[in-house]
């Protein structure tokens, strides 16, 4: 079969950005964690500057940084020899607090090759993989770069978005926030509206700890965490109930929105913000997609095979989301906003 050398060359030349992008994955990590990005981003350094700002060798930064600025990662000036974060750049890589925290998702990535023989044995037998059975890379990572879009976008946009939330939890509520993790959505909404209390639940009772450590370190005093299942916690009378993307690794995704209707008041709300996806596979082939098809595959899905669960995956899709609310008991459902990477859904009895 003759082979088409454009199409060849065009795949090739993608595959080699994809295999740079891969072997950069764990340099993401050192410029973190040795704090590399911090340091540019407050000045333009040479290899030798950045080494002894860092505590760092650096033969070993000089490499790091050729391999950051061929990716665009970082900034070069061929005149000065120094290499900077731009401001853009800053943005996503050196600031915990900006819209996008970039190596906080490298967390979820490192995780990814620590359970590589439990994915490999998954794809051949079916079984699944517990959330808490992950290497704790993952529990940070998640809460790092999870935070960054609640910071971004929860109080500006996906609580207005609601029907009369925000005046209810300025006079005050009661909220759940179920799946909640370290608890990062559930201080942030905490802090925002005092007068309301809020419970942060989560099945996962070592990340129920770090919640609980993170509230009392911010002075939250309207919070409190609950280790239990999405069916098993016993508060009621909510005014609203959040989910905050973990709905879809669940191993009964219905018999949480069922468990959320009768924890509701009659004229309560459920927050439900999910991976964003189509509701077909072809409207979900492109980065964003990609990104959570390969996630899915190796956390999300496991996780609710691992209790037997529907393997509703990142890219379930409003449909289907929509299908499991209203068999949870759910009448009314839409779509409030979105995001290039959530779908901010509210649903009501």
């Amino acid at each position: 079969m003759p082979i088409d050398e454009q199409r060849l060359n065009t795949f090739l030349g993608k595959a080699v950005g994809d295999l740079g992008a891969a072997i950069s994955s764990t340099l993401m990590l050192v410029g973190d964690q040795l704090g590399f990005y911090k340091a540019l981003a407050k000045e333009a350094l040479t290899p030798a500057e950045l080494a002894k700002r860092t505590n760092t060798h650096e033969r070993y930064v000089r490499e790091w940084l050729g391999n950051q600025a061929a990716g665009g990662y970082v900034d070069y000036d061929a005149g000065s020899g120094r290499y900077r974060l731009n401001d853009e750049q800053a943005l996503c890589l050196a600031d915990p607090n900006g819209p996008v925290d970039l190596p906080g998702a490298y967390g979820l990535v490192e995780d990814a090759f620590h359970m590589l023989d439990r994915t490999m044995d998954n794809f051949r037998t079916g079984k699944g993989l517990e959330w808490g059975e992950h290497h704790k890379c993952l529990f940070t990572g998640v809460e790092r770069f999870f935070r960054a879009g609640y910071h971004a976008h929860l109080l500006t946009e996906w609580i207005p978005a609601m029907e009369g939330v925000k005046e209810k939890l300025e006079r005050g509520a009661r909220v759940a926030d179920v799946g909640c993790g370290h608890g990062a959505s559930t201080t942030l909404m905490a802090k925002a509206f005092p007068n309301s209390q809020f419970v942060g639940i989560d099945y996962h009772a070592p990340s129920i700890d770090v919640a609980r450590q993170r509230a009392k370190e911010m002075g939250v005093g309207n919070a409190s965490f609950e280790a239990a299942d999405a069916t098993g916690y016993r508060d009621a009378g909510f005014d609203l109930v959040c989910f905050f993307d973990c709905l879809h690794d669940m191993g009964d995704p219905v018999g949480a929105a069922k468990h959320a209707h009768d924890a509701l008041k009659p004229d309560g709300h459920v927050l439900l913000v999910e991976p964003w996806a189509t509701d077909t596979v072809e409207g979900n082939l492109n980065p964003v997609g990609r990104v959570y098809y390969g996630a899915s595959s190796q956390i999300c899905v496991p996780v609710s095979l691992a209790r037997n669960g529907p393997a509703l995956g990142a890219q379930a899709g409003e449909s289907r989301l929509r299908e499991v609310m209203n068999d949870g008991g759910f009448t009314r459902f839409r779509r409030a906003t979105e995001t290039p990477f959530n779908l901010v859904l509210e649903a009501r009895p």
